[in-house]
């Protein structure tokens, strides 16, 4: 079975649903989301969007933050695009029903925050749940477009190019070229083929391919397989932005334990009491957020201890109920009481500022495919994201790319093939070997924590090259052998996408933002004003054994 639409867009975070919404002016959209519509990382968002509102603000401040916060990496063409767009896709979003948190009761003046980085107050937030608003102005707006359909529960499995096709000699334009994805439905076991002239990726993120992550369930980094194994280059992907302290519980998913705790007072304990951030930095628990990062991540491999603790017992209790009532209750429903006990702690890999390449439209090398959101790699971020610019990265380039892909749609000369076959699982077979493959999932993730994390070194980084390698092999092997399923599309892109970053790892030798590593702890001017691209012809090099990267 096919679905057809002018349009396929993959995910229903910021960029995706954005994009849908411009599209279809023009077109039909399908829209595919691997659980519910409302399961994305912007649905996670707790910051804000930052733009250029206030009167002592401007375009070049909030340029030069982003610059400075990219360590040199970002293109500044990028830059410039987002920063100048900001205040109209601000106004778009509320024009769609987006409800921001104002300076006063029934004041039209928009309260701005200010953030790590930002030398002036300018992130537009709702709360401390902007992502929930933004999803949920965007869903509403969706559902009442006709032109609009989302497709629950389907798993994308593969981008359809030209390799599909059963007569490639008949191909009339050069180069590759997209023409939807092949997605399992979860509720049938079926898997679809949803054809389109033009494909958005807007599948966020690939926070689970560590052990510890801030991310939801679904960042399991399936744009970034998908593309590359179609053939589309990969960038920047040593860049992993970790955050320093989330929850840490056998029972509970990675919760953010905000750094406002930490400028309340809160002090971070190893595992013996010892208060350990006055020996890394003279500013203690209020040093930069990397710095923290690798400093809880040494205490951690030092000791052989899970975690390390926040202690914030030393304030009133009332007192902290009062600052910090949402984190209070969250740990109280797990049976820890913030104001009598310690906080367990570990950083978690918190937003991928690399990803798939694209241009200033959102276009990638492939024909008729296009990536918004935390899956590209746009310039942006550079080697450090700067605070809440990724929301408004998405608003930005989806708007870009729903321009290029409407244009582009109105004039592809070439019809979808006729000739796209369904999935064929041929010689495949309910396996019940599941389970010797299934704590691959666990393993990988494990070796990226301990190898591929926030302090790396060449000895590191070899290994877990060679270890994810032998894992991927047999993933693969499996993979061809039997029926698709939703935990086996995840773990094959898990490990892809792991091995991707190894990769980038390897290649950048230096410290640059995000990519620390005791074998090159200080920044080149080799390396530093090139992005580390990753492209198809890897797979040969990959095949290679060396003992240097």
């Amino acid at each position: 079975m096919a679905h057809r639409s002018d349009f396929l867009v993959v995910g229903t975070g910021i960029a995706g649903l954005s994009f849908a919404l411009k599209a279809a002016r023009t077109g039909t959209v399908a829209i595919i989301t691997k659980k519910n519509d409302r399961e994305s990382n912007t649905n996670y968002a707790q910051g804000g969007i930052a733009a250029v509102i206030a009167m002592d603000d401007s375009f070049d401040l909030h340029v030069a933050d982003t610059l400075t916060a990219g360590a040199g990496l970002c293109h500044r063409d990028a830059v410039e695009l987002v920063v100048r767009d900001g205040p109209e896709r601000i106004r778009e979003l509320i024009a769609w029903g987006a409800e921001f948190t104002r300076r006063a009761a029934g004041s039209e003046e928009l309260s701005l925050g200010r953030e790590g980085g930002h030398s002036r107050h300018r992130i537009i937030h709702a709360a401390d749940l902007t992502g929930r608003e933004i999803e949920r102005a965007l869903l509403q707006a969706v559902s009442e477009s006709p032109r609009i359909r989302i497709f629950e529960h389907h798993v994308a499995i593969d981008l359809i190019t030209e390799h599909h096709l059963r007569d490639k000699a008949q191909r009339r334009e050069p180069g590759t070229h997209c023409w939807g994805v092949y997605a399992l439905d979860t509720a049938t076991g079926r898997v679809e083929g949803f054809l389109a002239r033009a494909t958005l990726l807007a599948s966020g993120g690939a926070g689970h391919v560590y052990l510890h992550t801030t991310n939801p369930p679904i960042a399991t980094g399936d744009g970034i397989a998908m593309a590359y194994r179609a053939g589309a280059d990969v960038a920047n992907l040593e860049f992993m932005q970790f955050h320093p302290t989330t929850l840490y519980h056998p029972q509970a998913r990675s919760f953010l334990i905000s750094e406002a705790m930490r400028g309340y007072g809160a002090v971070l304990r190893a595992d013996d009491g010892r208060a350990f951030m006055s020996e890394y930095h003279p500013l203690g628990e209020l040093a930069p957020r990397d710095i923290v990062a690798r400093a809880i991540d040494l205490e951690m491999k030092k000791s052989g201890h899970p975690c390390v603790y926040l202690d914030v017992t030393h304030k009133p209790p009332e007192e902290i109920k009062r600052h910090f009532p949402n984190i209070y209750a969250h740990c109280l429903h797990f049976g820890l009481d913030i104001t009598q006990e310690r906080i367990p702690v570990v950083p978690a890999a918190h937003y991928m500022c690399g990803g798939v390449v694209t241009d200033l439209n959102g276009c990638v090398s492939i024909q008729g495919l296009y990536a918004c959101g935390e899956v590209a790699c746009t310039g942006l971020h550079g080697a450090n994201r700067l605070a809440s610019n990724s929301l408004l990265e998405g608003l930005v380039f989806s708007h870009h790319a729903a321009q290029h892909a409407t244009d582009f749609v109105a004039r592809r000369t070439t019809a979808i093939p006729p000739d796209i076959p369904e999935w064929n699982d041929e010689g495949t077979f309910d396996s019940e070997e599941w389970v010797l493959i299934s704590h691959d999932r666990t393993e990988i993730q494990t070796l990226m924590w301990d190898y591929v994390g926030i302090v790396r070194s060449n000895g590191r980084l070899l290994r877990a090259r060679r270890r994810v390698r032998m894992i991927a092999d047999e993933i693969e092997a499996f993979y061809k052998k039997t029926v698709v399923t939703p935990e086996l599309i995840e773990l094959r892109n898990i490990a892809t996408v792991a091995q991707l970053i190894i990769v980038c790892a390897l290649r950048r030798q230096e410290s640059r933002g995000l990519h620390y590593t005791t074998d090159y702890p200080e920044p080149s001017a080799v390396f530093g004003a090139s992005d580390t691209v990753i492209s198809a012809d890897w797979r040969n090099e990959r095949e290679e054994e060396h003992d240097t990267p």
